[in-house]
């Protein structure tokens, strides 16, 4: 009969429950890649190395290599399809077969053959725990003809202790089935979409009904992204700049509080700040200021506080790595797949959720606790992973595919302290603690400065903030992009209004207006 369950044994060692006592059967794990296979093959006991697989205690662990069997061609479909003609467009499949990578039919045959052998009688699906994950498994089950019945495996985390955790609770393969439906659709959408419009735009180009050797290619992601970048890229192109001037005065309130103002007057209900690049409207603003008598206003301060940031999905870890450091967004994932999948230290990466189920949460402790050491202790708030925390970190109705990213606690003394990949656990690691400490507090202070000459009254802008509780920004990354400040602009302390200030320097600046920036990472989003 075929195992139904697995267990463990003090030791660590897999125990496999039968519903017999005598079982000659063996379970199938198909994980997505090699290194993965390794790990799972490592936690379970399965010692013995082959050829595309391993095996051992009653288990026998294969692997994909990514993507081993996908849709056909169009002429793979029909020959007809083969030629690239308008009155053949649009190609709709009633059928949607699949073909094995040429390039990889070798370890497909390895697969196919364990799926297929007489002795497997049940089989664990171990590829990667989201929607690409679900599609890559289920196209190489059908492709290979297996009937056999099958659970999943569902972790985020590729540490022993996980593995053996996530194979202690395998789900049923049908609770999985509409996220598998949402694999296919999108898979075939990307297909439909591919394939048509690519052909449409390329024979249109083409002064030839046989096509061109210049192929422009479709794709449902692609095409729009690159529709921004070009639209973008137009406008930069366009733009033509605009000269202005603003006339900036420093004034002095005494015991060395000095502070800068921006002239401004209001039109259409709004600040403006700029002024003709001709400079006689600067000129006369100038000669006011130098003879004139200034004297604060009005001065309006606000307390404002942040919460701590929520957890890290990926979108905002590729967004922050970018900010301080430089990485673009296929870089960061790049190193967060190596801290994922080598070093074991942080959960699995393609996430978008921000937050964290509460089953994953009974093991803060644990893990806070450990990342907690590698930090100086005033840093460290107290009651970090032994105060629960509340539904804005934990909700388990925010948490679908994965939860948040989080470190591991384990790993990270593997990780080379120079290497980048260590820079992106350092954040996670951060990210992390700061959920237990308490708001930034700040006051945001809007100073108005007025100069008056004769019958003119001249105003002047200051706004700064003054931080009186730092809170989780302590443990906030102060680093910076050249070129990119991170400090908050600081006004003095002790400025009223009515307070009489000296002047100590007016002058006007030219300037011009900008092109908008080119799109970076930090604005990526995955689609």
């Amino acid at each position: 009969m075929p195992i139904v369950g697995f267990g463990w044994n003090r030791g660590g060692t897999l125990r496999k429950a039968r519903v017999q006592r005598k079982a000659s059967k063996v379970s199938a794990v198909v994980a997505e890649k090699p290194s993965v296979a390794r790990d799972i093959a490592k936690a379970l006991g399965a010692s013995e190395r082959a050829n595309g697989y391993f095996s051992g205690d009653g288990l026998i662990i294969t692997w994909a290599i990514g993507h081993l069997v996908q849709l056909a061609e169009p002429h793979q479909i029909n020959p007809a399809w083969k030629a690239w003609r308008r009155s053949a467009l649009p190609i709709l499949p009633q059928e949607w077969p699949l073909v094995v990578d040429e390039g990889r039919s070798d370890q497909f045959e390895v697969v196919k053959r364990i799926l297929t052998s007489s002795r497997v009688g049940r089989v664990v699906c171990a590829t990667d725990a989201g929607r690409e994950g679900e599609l890559i498994f289920r196209q190489l089950y059908e492709a290979a003809g297996c009937t056999k019945p099958v659970d999943r495996l569902w972790i985020s985390s590729l540490t022993p202790a996980a593995i053996r955790d996530g194979f202690s609770q395998l789900r049923p393969s049908r609770e999985f089935d509409n996220l598998g439906d949402a694999a296919r659709a999108r898979s075939r959408a990307d297909w439909l979409v591919g394939m048509n419009l690519t052909r449409a735009y390329t024979l249109d180009h083409s002064p030839r009904e046989m096509g061109s050797s210049e192929v422009l290619s479709v794709g449902r992601v692609q095409t729009p992204t690159l529709a921004m970048l070009v639209e973008r890229e137009i406008a930069i192109r366009d733009f033509v700049p605009e000269d202005y001037i603003e006339v900036l005065a420093d004034f002095d309130a005494g015991e060395n509080r000095v502070y800068r103002g921006t002239y401004f007057k209001i039109e259409k209900g709004k600040r403006q700040t700029r002024l003709s690049a001709d400079g006689k409207q600067a000129a006369a603003i100038l000669d006011r200021a130098r003879l004139g008598q200034a004297d604060i206003e009005s001065v309006r301060k606000t307390p404002k506080r942040l919460s701590p940031p929520l957890l890290y999905d990926l979108t905002e870890l590729q967004r922050h790595a970018n900010r301080l450091y430089g990485f673009s967004a296929s870089r960061t994932l790049e190193l967060a797949q190596l801290l994922y999948e080598k070093h074991k230290a942080i959960t699995y990466p393609r996430t978008d959720s921000r937050h964290l189920s509460s089953a994953i949460a009974s093991q803060l402790p644990g893990i806070a606790g450990r990342v907690a050491r590698e930090f100086d202790s005033s840093l460290v708030a107290e009651g970090t992973g032994t105060r629960p925390l509340g539904q804005r970190y934990i909700d388990d109705s925010k948490v679908t595919d994965h939860h948040a990213i989080i470190p591991t606690g384990a790993g990270g003394s593997a990780v080379d302290r120079n290497a980048p990949e260590a820079k992106l656990l350092d954040l996670v690691n951060r990210r992390l603690l700061q959920a237990w400490h308490g708001d930034h507090k700040f006051s945001s202070t809007t100073v108005i400065t007025r100069i008056v000459h004769k019958a003119d009254a001249d105003q002047y802008l200051s706004i700064g903030t003054a931080v009186d509780d730092p809170g989780w920004k302590v443990l906030d990354r102060p680093t910076a992009r050249k070129g990119r400040s991170v400090e908050e602009p600081k006004l003095p302390g002790g400025l009223a209004t009515g307070q009489r200030v000296a002047l100590l320097k007016a002058e006007a600046k030219k300037k011009q207006t900008r092109p908008p920036p080119r799109l970076d990472s930090r604005r990526h989003r995955r689609c």
